[in-house]
């Protein structure tokens, strides 16, 4: 069995954590996740449901790294975070610097938009589960507002710093 090293962490916190997050929201509305999970009274989680929760984890963790690249990519890049024009030519003398930069900046980039993305996507989930018959503003909603905030800004500060200092290697095509 492999460790979490500095290989697969990345992978870890930008896709798994993201996903699970996700697939709990979603076994508010399945039985089958929710047995997966070990959420139901009546049954306790099984090596199964552990492998089907990590496959699940990883399919719902792409998925929202698609809607974040849909979204949350495109709101910073309209709101003043320019998308470089790097030069890939200068990648092969640059990839061990490059791929360093990918693990202390783009990882938790993806990690922080992919968790706005899950953390709304629960709040709308359990909304929906119960007919949105919870009083429309209270700890829930100030908690959820306060993980959108720092969510966001520490997307926002990972990713110019990702652009930035890869920017100083590969510079702009030209």
């Amino acid at each position: 069995m492999q460790t979490v090293s500095i290989n697969n962490f990345g992978f870890l916190i930008a896709y798994l954590v993201p996903g699970f997050t996700t697939l709990w929201g979603i076994s508010f509305f399945s039985p089958s996740i929710q047995s997966w999970i070990g959420m139901l009274p009546s049954e306790s989680p099984t090596v199964g449901g552990f492998l089907y929760v990590t496959i699940g984890s990883i399919a719902a963790g792409l998925t929202v790294s698609t809607v974040r690249w849909l979204v949350i990519d495109t709101i910073h890049h309209w709101t003043g975070i320019a998308d470089p024009g790097w030069n890939f030519s200068k990648l092969q003398k640059n990839i061990n610097a490059f791929d360093r930069l990918i693990e202390i900046h783009y990882h938790y980039y993806q990690f922080y938009a992919n968790m706005l993305i899950a953390t709304v996507f629960v709040y709308v989930s359990v909304q929906i589960s119960s007919g949105f018959q919870k009083i429309p503003f209270g700890w829930a909603e100030v908690i959820l507002l306060f993980l959108i905030f720092l969510f966001f800004a520490g997307s926002r500060d990972t990713l110019k710093k990702y652009y930035r200092r890869t920017d100083m290697f590969l510079g702009a095509e030209g």
